[in-house]
C-alpha cells in the first residue's frame, strides 16, 4: 500500500522527534534505529524509506536540534542580553530536562568519536548557535568564553547532580556569575 506524501512527511517528523529526544537522552551512539522506529510507532523496515543509515539520521537530527537551539539563543539574547540568557540557560529545570534541553550540552562530549558527517553537522550547528548568541557590540571572545562556561557548567552539573547536588548547584551558580 502506497503512503501519501503527506503521511510520509508526518512519519518522518515522528521519527525525527523520537530521535531528537533519544539523541539528548542517550547521545549520538545511543540512537538506535529499532528504538527510534518503535518510539515513532513504525516498523524497523520503514526506516529506510526516510534515511539511508543511522549515521544520516543522526546528522539530520543534530542539524535540526541545533537549528532549534540557535533560534532559542538568538531570541533570548536579543530580548535579555547575554547575562539574561545565562539565567535562562542555567535554570534548574534545564539541569533535569535533558530530553528537551540543550543539544550541545547533551552531545558535545561524544561528538569527537562520531563519523565525519555527524561531526560536520555538529560543527556547523555549533558555529551558527554561537554566532546567534553574540549580542551586537559585545566582544566576540568574551561572548564565546561565556557560552563555553555555560555549556561546560551544565555538562558538569548534569554529570554529578544525582551524586552531589550541592556541588552541581554551586557550579550553576558560579557560571551564572553569583
Amino acid at each position: 500500500m502506497k503512503v501519501s506524501a503527506e503521511r510520509k512527511a508526518q512519519n518522518r517528523e515522528a521519527i525525527l522527534a523520537v530521535a531528537g529526544r533519544l539523541l539528548r537522552e542517550k547521545g549520538p551512539s545511543g540512537v538506535g534505529v529499532a528504538e527510534v522506529m518503535a518510539g515513532a510507532g513504525m516498523t524497523h523496515g520503514g526506516f529506510y524509506g526516510h534515511f539511508t543509515s543511522r549515521e544520516e539520521l543522526s546528522a539530520v537530527v543534530i542539524t535540526q536540534a541545533l537549528h532549534q537551539a540557535t533560534g532559542y539563543v538568538a531570541k533570548v539574547v536579543s530580548d535579555f542580553g547575554l547575562e539574561g540568557f545565562a539565567q535562562h540557560y542555567l535554570e534548574r529545570g534545564h539541569l533535569k530536562d535533558v530530553s528537551r534541553g540543550c543539544p550541545i550540552a547533551a552531545t558535545a562530549t561524544e561528538i569527537a568519536r562520531q563519523p565525519s558527517p555527524i561531526r560536520a553537522a555538529f560543527a556547523k550547528g555549533l558555529r551558527d548557535y554561537l554566532e546567534a548568541g553574540i549580542p551586537k557590540g559585545t566582544d566576540r571572545a568574551v561572548a564565546l568564553s561565556r557560552h563555553c562556561g555555560l555549556i561546560g557548567a551544565l555538562i558538569l552539573a548534569r554529570a554529578i547532580a544525582d551524586k552531589d547536588r550541592a556541588l552541581a548547584e554551586e557550579l550553576l551558580l558560579a557560571a551564572q556569575g553569583h
